[in-house]
């Protein structure tokens, strides 16, 4: 018996379903379905994992989804062929678009206009009335489902669909109303159902099913449930095989509006690649980079991908003509037509960058280009592609959001009914421990091991992990199509206003041969820029990225001193360990220096090996004059996703292609696995060629470093450009770079008290607040910071600026300033509590009786602002603690005095000494260090071992705390804000870290 099951949800009908697409598709294949129609609410969200799967495990797959009506029932459509596909995805995504972000509805008759090419589907009765006029809409398409779920209702509702079908003329056609792929899922499903409705599970009643039934079942299940109606059966089998869509039909083609007349794509993007040429190299185009752009254009032309190269074009130049800064990097990097046409930065022949890593004839896929712009700008681009190709032809791509960690365990545990505090004492040290929760974890947690809740809660969200929640933007991906984008696939407004989305995310639409451009966000691109304006406003000269000089000697002695708060890309904790030990020189060390702090290099043992060469300690030999020509620059060892594929190609006799195969393998999410079917042919390659065993099974060990997350070569030198221009701004204009950082907030791994305390240091004065000084931004005043009115929490932006600009000459009094600005109270509280009103009433207490003194503070109010009591007292001061603590709460730092100077004398009786202080205590040496901790870090690769930033007035302290320390000291460390660490002081260069014993909250 055959039998094909026509409805049925998974994941991606969003808390409807409780099994994954490829689940239900592996299942139906071992079941011996013969088709399996993937009908998900609304949405086509998971039907390219399920494509995929139903081609590898020998499936035929229906293209289908079950639409609302406005003004019916809900009904399934399926695809007939391509004009029913292109069809159902318009169906869907006026049903999307047309309500707000995870509502949905069509009116019948719209479905009826786009019937062409589908067969529909009621999956239970209903009304005659109601279901009628769209049945006609259907001639010989339209059937009525028929399900039995062993329980209650079962024969009633048999029976009106029956009727329905008697009446319409249409025949009966069973299903299973599948919504898990094996009954094992059921628990989830409960909770799911409970998790929408808001509810515990015990509290849902009739919302949940009375039983596990609504699961695949085999056809001889079928067979035996439905023996009384074989014909109704049979039809599951006719009705699939009606169906022939398929999404490997789906043709993409790339916009192609602005080509001059009489010009192809391929010729317009070699006039303007010429053109970027001779801008590029103004003294002639070296013979290499002819070659190269010669065969980047065949290629090019060969794929079709002009268009593509195009588009991106016209975005960037769109973006510099409104002085936005971006940047091109990622594999896009390696392409020379790229660097011609000003998408990236890179001289990809000068660097001796691999194309082939960014694109290849034998892998015919399309390239992926990053484009970085200024974050705070970017939404002026997105907005330009909208407007350009309208919302039929462009629309950004999804990112699905899954329960993940204490999400899990939260939802998981209040859906079966833990309270509110074991929910969150629970959710605390499961995160902890990445769900292995043992009975004694549980104990600490004041938890009872043996509590049958709590552990199915632990079971339950281990389920629930990956499982999707809604659906969010992707950070920048884009399609544009040359046809409608909703005939190939459903696009839906996003929760941000002005954006919709396509309903696949950017996996799906590289498995399926859609072209995305990633118009990405940069804070850093924003700081340069407006550090690039202050500078030439105050010191009057003009840079940019292109311009900021080179290879500038200073710069790089700040760097080996590992100076780079604020810098781009190097300033965490590991970067700054590094920057003393790699010593950087040249602009190449740096692209070497970011590429080095990664889980790639660092697990693949490529770190040490390449400082001991770096500083001679180990010689570098190389066993070919091809492999010196592929690893010399990184002394021997293979740094780079390129490198790897170079050496595959030169040393095992990969094809480009296969190399690329490898790559690939190395970035996937399950890298470790798919990279081992490689092995033996490296291996045995590298055999052939004259390389012995020991040597490639040490390549390829490196290699499986880069399934742990790697560098391509040509993203690392992108951002080593970044990097080195941050680096230039700050260590020459620091006023100016840090104004710059405290205007892009929130950005890079510091917070603001950080960047004011670094840039103080190096005898940069800064200057509080103040209405009468102060302008929205923070600004510089005779070479010093002044900080601006955003720098005050609470304080809108809106009255910011009017404090501003209705400042014309100076304020009087707080009466003056609330009149001529017309903020409201709350916002000059706020401004009074921050200090900013010292200079016009002195002390906060002062500041916050004359406010209290104005009159009414109602925008329409007569007496706006007027003085309404003139009686004078004098208030006790603030005491410093309270100063200090009231910066913190309304500016988020202090000028006055740092917190630490504060409990200095606590520090002192705990024998601890100053960051500062830690220069002086010879290696080896047992020692105390305290401080307010401003980073903590528990890295993947460092097997258990925490590392804390500690930062008091005399600098920055580094704890590394051993796995068996973080365990007994947990709760201190998470749980504290100024903490002192002991143990033993290890220097190396100048390296400086404290290896903890203990980690004890200050208390005074």
């Amino acid at each position: 018996m055959s039998y094909a099951e026509l409805v049925c949800r998974s994941h991606f009908s969003f808390l409807h379903g409780a099994s994954h697409p490829e689940e239900l598709v592996a299942t139906a294949a071992r079941l011996g379905l013969s088709a399996l129609a993937l009908t998900d609410r609304d949405g086509l969200y998971g039907v390219v994992k399920a494509h995929h799967a139903a081609k590898e495990h020998g499936v035929k797959l229906l293209l289908a989804a079950e639409l609302t009506l406005e003004d019916g029932p809900p009904v399934v459509v399926y695809a007939r062929d391509a004009t029913g596909y292109s069809n159902l995805c318009r169906l869907v995504s006026h049903g999307r678009m047309t309500h707000p972000k995870g509502e949905a509805g069509v009116p019948w008759r719209k479905v009826a206009e786009h019937a062409s090419g589908l067969l529909a589907l009621l999956p239970g009765p209903a009304s005659l009335e109601a279901v009628a006029p769209l049945a006609e809409a259907f001639p010989g398409s339209f059937h009525v489902g028929l399900s039995r779920s062993l329980s209650a209702g079962d024969a009633a509702r048999e029976a009106r669909a029956e009727a329905l079908a008697r009446a319409l003329g249409v025949p009966l056609v069973v299903h299973n109303d599948v919504h898990t792929h094996h009954r094992d899922r059921q628990v989830l499903q409960d909770v799911l159902t409970s998790i929408r409705h808001g509810v515990t599970v015990d509290q849902a009643g009739t919302r949940l099913f009375p039983n596990a039934e609504r699961t695949l079942k085999s056809p001889g299940d079928m067979a035996r449930l439905f023996a009384d109606r074989p014909e109704a059966l049979a039809r599951t089998v006719e009705l699939a095989s009606r169906c022939e869509a398929s999404l490997d039909a789906l043709h993409y083609r790339f916009p192609e509006e602005d080509l001059p007349e009489g010009r192809t794509a391929d010729a317009h993007l070699r006039v303007l690649t010429e053109a970027g040429l001779r801008t590029r190299y103004p003294g002639g185009v070296p013979p290499a980079v002819t070659k190269q752009i010669d065969h980047e254009l065949r290629l090019i032309a060969a794929l079709d991908f002009a268009g593509y190269f195009l588009s991106l074009w016209d975005i960037v130049m769109f973006a510099r003509g409104r002085g936005i800064l971006c940047q091109g990097r990622g594999s896009a990097a390696n392409s020379a037509v790229c660097y011609a046409l000003g998408i990236t930065a890179i001289d990809p022949v000068r660097m001796g960058l691999l194309f082939e890593r960014f694109l290849s004839m034998e892998r015919k896929e399309p390239p992926d280009i990053d484009v970085d712009f200024e974050h705070e700008r970017r939404e002026e681009v997105l907005q330009y592609v909208y407007e350009k190709h309208g919302r039929r032809h462009a629309g950004m791509v999804c990112e699905v959001i899954c329960y993940r960690g204490r999400l899990a365990l939260r939802e998981a545990g209040k859906a079966l009914g833990l309270s509110l505090d074991q929910v969150d004492r629970l959710s605390r040290v499961a995160s902890s421990h990445g769900f292995q929760v043992t009975p004694d974890v549980l104990q600490e947690a004041g938890l009872s091991p043996t509590d049958g809740r709590v552990l199915r809660t632990l079971s339950v969200a281990k389920e629930l992990e990956g499982v999707p929640r809604h659906l969010s933007i992707h950070v920048g991906g884009f399609v544009m199509t040359r046809e409608p984008l909703v005939d190939l696939v459903p696009v839906e407004n996003a929760a941000m206003p002005g954006r919709t989305v396509i309903q696949w995310e950017k996996d799906d639409i590289n498995a399926v041969g859609l072209l995305k451009v990633d118009l990405l966000a940069l804070g850093m691109l924003t700081a340069l820029s407006r550090c690039f304006a202050l500078i030439h406003k105050h010191y009057g000269r003009e840079l940019s990225l292109a311009t900021v000089p080179p290879e500038d000697p200073k710069v790089y002695d700040m760097l080996c001193n590992a100076d780079t708060v604020g810098v781009f890309q190097i300033e965490s904790r590991a970067q700054m360990n590094m920057l003393p030990r790699l010593q950087p020189r040249e602009f190449y060390d740096l692209v070497v220096q970011i590429a080095l702090i990664r889980p790639g290099p660092i697990v693949g043992n490529m770190v040490h090996p390449y400082l001991r060469r770096r500083h001679g300690q180990e010689q570098v030999t190389y066993p070919s004059d091809e492999v010196r020509g592929i690893l010399q620059k990184t002394l021997g060892v293979p740094l780079f996703q390129e490198q790897a594929m170079r050496l595959a190609m030169v040393a095992a006799g990969f094809s480009a292609g296969e190399a690329d195969g490898l790559r690939r393998a190395l970035s996937h999410k399950q890298a470790e696995a798919r990279i081992l079917p490689y092995r033996g042919r490296f291996v045995e390659g590298c055999e052939a060629k004259g390389y012995t065993r020991k040597q490639a099974e040490e390549w390829f060990d490196h290699f499986r470093g880069f399934a742990h997350y790697g560098f391509p070569e040509s993203h690392s030198a992108s951002f080593a450009l970044i990097a080195y221009a941050s680096s230039w701004l700050k260590c020459h204009y620091p006023a100016a770079f840090t104004a710059a950082l405290l205007n892009s907030q929130p950005m890079g791994f510091y917070a603001p008290h950080t960047l004011v305390a670094d840039v103080q240091r190096h005898g940069v004065e800064v200057r509080p607040v103040d209405v009468r000084r102060s302008s929205w931004d923070c600004t510089l005043e005779d070479g010093a910071v002044r900080l601006g009115l955003r720098m005050v929490r609470g304080l809108g932006e809106s009255s910011g600026r009017a404090v501003e600009t209705a400042r014309r000459g100076d304020y009087t009094s707080v009466g003056d300033l609330a009149r001529r600005a017309r903020i409201p109270r709350h916002d000059l509280t706020r401004l009074a509590l921050s200090g900013a009103l010292a200079s016009l009433c002195g002390a906060r207490r002062q500041a916050l009786w004359e406010i209290q003194a104005l009159g009414p503070l109602d925008a329409d109010d007569l007496f706006f602002g007027m003085p309404m009591d003139g009686t004078a007292v004098q208030l006790p001061p603030m005491a410093v603690q309270e100063r200090v603590v009231a910066d913190y709460d309304t500016v988020g730092l202090s000028l006055e005095k740092h917190p630490m100077e504060l409990l200095r004398p606590t520090l002192k009786r705990m024998g601890a000494v100053t960051a500062e202080g830690l220069k002086r205590v010879s290696a080896g040496r047992p020692v105390k260090v305290g401080g307010m901790m401003i980073c903590r870090q528990m890295p993947p690769t460092a097997k258990g071992i925490c590392f804390i930033s500690l930062e008091d007035e005399t600098g920055i302290a580094n704890l590394v705390v051993p796995s068996e320390v973080y365990a007994r000291c947990r709760q201190e460390i998470h749980g504290a804000l100024f903490l002192v660490g002991e143990g033993m002081l290890e220097r190396s260069g100048k390296v400086t870290n404290v290896k903890t014993r203990s980690v004890v909250s200050v208390r005074q």
